[in-house]
């Protein structure tokens, strides 16, 4: 049974990384600073968990439904879990030499994100109640949260990489590193929250929810193509690596 749960929750996290280590396309990150970054990202769950059950002290009554989701999707998860992966990743690997093109910021935020949701979903997993629950939890957390972190964490690492490669709009894309993906996050949880509100309200808004989580997979399918553009380009002109290319934000 344990082997079963857990492999129910790691299944997919391993799939996303192979996914992402297959799309460097340039040069492979050294596995002792993908493992950097995927230990850094379990850590980030403890500051995060912290900082999350002091925020929730301040969440609006249960009964605002819409109050309460808007709250605990921004202003708890979002906002808490986003800040200490960023702050995680940073620590990790901005420094490093081998953070030295466009898709490397990528590759590590997603390893720290994943590393993030790997801790989480065992988490979760083991807390649902019988075998038959934890399978079911385990699902669901593969089909939704887990990409949905895989996608935080790529829109975290481009704008993580183009405040690294282009230190003339570092402090704006930083912010954007962090507030971007919490606000995907924060959409993300709080349309779950405030579908449980009521049947037919919630129906409506696991629509909007389907319809949203399609569009992050585009946005950050989209932005992938735009790293690994960027660094293709980086490795034959080291000069101006920004020479004709056309920015998309």
């Amino acid at each position: 049974m344990t082997l079963t749960l857990i492999g129910a929750a790691i299944l997919p996290v391993i799939i996303l990384l192979l996914f992402v280590y297959r799309k460097d396309k340039q040069e492979k990150e050294p596995l002792g600073m993908l493992l950097k970054a995927f230990f850094f990202g379990v850590l980030s769950c403890i500051p995060a968990a912290l900082m999350e059950s002091v925020l929730q002290n301040f969440a609006p009554p249960s009964e605002m439904v819409i109050a309460n989701g808007i709250f605990m999707g921004f202003g708890v998860a979002g906002f808490s879990e986003e800040l200490w992966k960023l702050i995680l990743l940073s620590l990790a690997i901005w420094k490093s030499k081998e953070f030295d093109e466009y898709f490397d910021g990528i590759v590590y935020a997603t390893f720290v994100s994943l590393g993030f949701a790997c801790l989480e979903n065992l988490l979760y997993v083991f807390n649902a109640g019988g075998l038959s629950e934890s399978i079911a939890t385990g699902i669901m957390r593969a089909l939704l949260s887990v990409p949905a972190h895989f996608l935080f964490g790529v829109m975290m690492g481009y704008y993580f990489s183009l405040a690294k490669f282009d230190p003339k709009h570092r402090f704006g894309n930083i912010l954007k590193a962090l507030f971007i993906p919490v606000l995907l996050h924060g959409t993300f949880d709080a349309l779950l929250f405030i579908a449980g509100g009521g049947v037919l309200f919630g129906a409506i808004l696991l629509v909007v929810f389907i319809v949203f989580d399609i569009k992050m997979w585009k946005w950050g399918l989209k932005r992938i193509r735009i790293l690994q553009q960027l660094s293709q380009q980086q490795n034959f002109n080291r000069e101006d690596p920004f020479e004709g290319f056309k920015w998309e934000v």
